[in-house]
Parts: C-alpha cells; sequence; structure tokens
C-alpha cells in the first residue's frame, strides 16, 4: 500500500512540475508577443545589435546606462541599479517614475497581464 501511495505522490508531482513548466513557456510565448508588439521597434533581442534603444540581450543582471557605445541619458547612466525583475516590472509600468529624465519615449504598460509575461521573455531570451 505505500509503494502505491508512493508512486501516486510521484506522478502528482511529475505532473504538476510540468504543469508549471507549460504556464511558463505560455508566459514566455505572450511575453515575446507583447516584445514584438510594443518593444521590437526600438530594441532588439540580439546581442551587439542596437536600435534607438539598446539591445536587450544581457539586461538581466546588467546594470542600467551600460551598454558600450549606446548614447544613454544622464539620467539613465546615473540610475546606479541592475535590472532584475522586479525593477524591469517598475520601470515597465512607469518609465519615467523609475528614472526620471530618461531619453526613452515610452509611457508604460498599463494593460493588466502584459507586463509579468514580457518579462518572463526578457529573463529567458534576453539572458547574457
Amino acid at each position: 500500500m505505500h509503494r502505491k501511495r508512493a508512486v501516486l505522490v510521484i506522478v502528482t508531482s511529475l505532473l504538476a512540475s510540468t504543469a508549471q513548466v507549460r504556464a511558463e513557456d505560455d508566459d514566455v510565448a505572450a511575453g515575446q508577443n507583447t516584445f514584438v508588439i510594443r518593444c521590437s521597434e526600438c530594441h532588439d533581442i540580439t546581442a551587439g545589435v542596437a536600435k534607438i534603444g539598446p539591445t536587450l540581450k544581457g539586461v538581466v543582471g546588467r546594470t542600467a546606462g551600460t551598454v558600450p557605445d549606446f548614447p544613454y541619458s544622464d539620467a539613465m547612466k546615473a540610475a546606479g541599479f541592475a535590472w532584475t525583475e522586479e525593477q524591469l516590472t517598475a520601470y515597465l509600468v512607469s518609465p519615467k517614475t523609475v528614472v526620471p529624465k530618461n531619453k526613452m519615449n515610452f509611457n508604460g504598460i498599463k494593460r493588466p497581464g502584459e507586463i509579468e509575461p514580457l518579462v518572463a521573455y526578457l529573463m529567458v531570451a534576453g539572458a547574457p
């Protein structure tokens, strides 16, 4: 009887893990879609490719305003923080609140459900 219970616990755990991975994959796919619609005109996710904005490859963990040869605003250069999940979330909601006088011409993402998947995408696709 204990063996059946142990197998049931293992199978249940594996199914829960699989469901979590699928949910995370769905978040990343939704985030990629948001990136294409809202960000890709000005940003690329490829290392070394800058557009109007800097590359977002390697953004997670990078200190704000430090992509070499990108002409950041003085405000972004002086921001002094590293891009974490929390920092990206706050910035994407209200860039001018997080870094006043930055030159990114974007008012933020206000639609519920768009921020978390976008940050998930940046954490995966933007990883160094």
